[in-house]
């Protein structure tokens, strides 16, 4: 089946560049070359994956991205970027991106990546039938809301992004069972070509500000020294 893919890239060659080889891939390709323009796009149409550049006229990729986020929590979206700082990418995933690469980069790695989030996207429809019944979650003082994406924690409630979600469902899913930070990038991002495994640390960090009375001495999000994380209780 076609995919429909968004491609938001104001640069004209590259846009075009990428276009044409998302297309001889045998994809249906949306072009635009500002925020506000993907926005109305968005809103207006279905698509499989959003293929979004972070600086580009009047509504940057990062407002954009969470602008479709409001509306869609499921749709992959791959952020390209000049910048190549961790912070720059961590900032990307944060506001619900699913992978992030920097320019310049390989034809074919991209390639790669577009197919990864495609695949991932029809396989998580078979997991989440699967995972239909887990709706909410308790562990000591906390709870869980998966559907709404809400949580009481230690310090009151928080909204969780779709990352955080998928992250917190992984290790509920694996409870009492050391769950490493590989699996967790493939898992939840769906990386083939592994970033910094701190992006993973830093989302651990939120998680025990969320639900730890202690963050410093965590008593139910655990860290296993070099192998990954496990929720468990002491």
């Amino acid at each position: 089946m076609t995919k429909r893919i968004m491609l938001v890239e104001d640069e004209s060659s590259l846009h075009d560049l990428l276009k044409l080889n998302l297309e001889l891939d045998g994809n249906k390709v949306v072009g635009v070359k500002d925020g506000e323009t993907a926005i109305k796009k968005f809103n207006d149409q279905q698509f499989d994956l959003v293929i979004l550049d972070v600086m580009i006229p009047g509504i940057n990729g990062l407002n954009v991205c969470e602008s479709i986020r409001l509306k869609d929590g499921n749709v992959p979206i791959l952020f390209l970027s000049a910048k190549s700082r961790p912070e720059d990418r961590i900032a990307g995933l944060k506001k619900g991106a699913d992978d992030y690469l920097t320019k310049p980069f390989n034809l074919e790695e991209l390639q790669l990546r577009v197919n990864n989030l495609l695949n991932r996207r029809q396989m998580q429809g078979t997991t989440m039938a699967q995972n239909h019944g887990l709706k909410e979650y308790s562990f000591g003082p906390n709870y869980i809301n998966f559907d709404n994406h809400e949580a009481k924690g230690v310090n009151g409630t928080y909204t969780l992004t779709k990352k955080e979600v998928m992250l917190l469902k992984l290790l509920i899913e694996h409870k009492g069972e050391i769950v490493s930070r590989e699996k967790i990038l493939q898992t939840v991002w769906g990386y083939s070509v592994y970033p910094s495994t701190r992006t993973i640390d830093n989302f651990i960090l939120s998680f025990r500000k969320y639900f730890e009375l202690d963050p410093k001495n965590p008593q139910y999000i655990i860290s296993i020294r070099g192998v990954g994380y496990m929720l468990d209780f002491k």
